[in-house]
């Protein structure tokens, strides 16, 4: 499907909302008018999308490094931001193939960046809709092997999609055994009025955002192995150095890493 022509300045986008948050420069006015009504809501939102960074990047070396995991789908790739997933897999393994995907035609015209890997390995960009998982998987096995693990991502997404459970679901379902899933999910856990107020933002401005609760979250692990520490605040999984207590209504999420038998 084409979606190249879905740019649209005036109305704000999740993936440029973001890389406003992370203070980049790859958005529009709208988009900067609504992340600054989220910053309102929730004051620490920037320190939260790093913190999601953060994780992933964590995740991504311990999965390719540590357990050896030479493949990646990255669905919800956001304005690339340096390290870029494919640069720390491949300094963890040169050979290493990343596929990514997201559905902002900005993410498109960036994705020459996305796509400059290592000579031993290979990455690509993949221009669709989480929705679709369907479409997404059949596009991946240009450049993935669906016979060898692969390490799934879906980093800040899922409060995003309708349909979360059924599109994980399709998406694991295809996954072969030895594969991970790296997620991390919006919550109210910590701080129900500002998360309250965030998803009024959103939906305000016709966009979806329904966050979960740990349970909720730790259901889209259904049937697979969690990695330690499980599922837990974003900040707490694997960090180099023990968080205060005080961060987890800052940084309003979980993150967790599941291995499919």
């Amino acid at each position: 499907m084409d979606r190249t022509t879905d740019l649209n300045p005036h109305e704000p986008h999740i993936a440029r909302m973001y890389d406003y948050y992370l203070g980049g420069k790859d958005h529009y006015q709208a988009d900067a008018e609504a992340a600054e009504k989220v910053l309102q809501a929730l004051p620490e939102v920037r320190l939260a999308a790093q913190e999601n960074r953060g994780f992933i990047h964590r995740a991504t070396r311990h999965l390719a490094g540590e357990i050896g995991v030479r493949q990646f789908l990255d669905i919800g790739t956001g304005i690339p931001t340096e390290p870029n997933l494919h640069q720390v897999a491949q300094e963890q393994a040169p050979d290493a193939r990343i596929v990514y995907v997201d559905n902002d035609p900005m993410v498109l015209a960036h994705a020459r960046a996305l796509m400059v890997g290592t000579p031993e390995g290979r990455t690509d960009y993949i221009h669709a809709d989480a929705t679709e998982p369907q479409e997404i998987l059949d596009a991946a096995r240009e450049t993935l092997d669906f016979t060898e693990p692969i390490a799934l991502s879906l980093i800040g997404l899922l409060h995003f999609v309708p349909g979360a459970y059924e599109v994980t679901a399709t998406l694991v379902n295809a996954l072969p055994s030895g594969s991970y899933v790296a997620m991390s999910h919006l919550t109210a856990d910590f701080d129900p009025e500002g998360i309250a107020a965030t998803v009024k933002v959103y939906e305000e401005r016709g966009l979806y955002c329904h966050p979960r609760n740990r349970d909720e979250i730790a259901r889209f692990f259904d049937g697979m192995e969690l990695l330690e520490p499980g599922v837990v605040p974003i900040h707490r999984w694997r960090a180099p150095i023990d968080p205060p207590k005080s961060m987890d209504a800052k940084v309003p999420g979980y993150a967790a890493v599941g291995r499919k038998p």
